[in-house]
């Protein structure tokens, strides 16, 4: 099942639900402002993306900036802050099955569909 990590005021994030749309797929928006994701979970994204968690984070926020920039962070502490403040996290993430992309550009969710 093809899932979407989503938030609506992302316009990148938006544009991501309406490819999968476009592309007839059956997907599961998660909304992981509203419903947060478990810590297990965001570590077997980071896994699947086969990506370092600091590689997830977005570090141009005003609260990364303030709060972690700078700091020597292990990769627990880096998830622990996505996991804190959700907004941190890079979006749309898509993942279906054993496959997962960062939706930057958009078009690279046309590579795990």
């Amino acid at each position: 099942m093809i899932k979407i990590y989503h938030n609506n005021r992302c316009q990148k994030s938006r544009l991501g639900v309406k490819l999968l749309e476009k592309m007839g797929c059956d997907f599961e928006i998660v909304n992981y402002l509203i419903n947060p994701i478990t810590k297990e979970t965001l570590k077997t994204i980071i896994k699947t993306l086969d990506m370092q968690p600091i590689d997830l984070v977005r570090t141009n926020e005003a609260l990364w900036k303030s709060e972690f920039k700078g700091k020597t962070l292990s990769d627990d502490e880096i998830i622990n802050a996505m996991l804190s403040h959700p907004k941190l996290i890079e979006r749309p993430i898509v993942t279906n099955g054993n496959k997962a992309v960062v939706g930057r550009p958009t078009e690279r969710i046309q590579e795990i569909v």
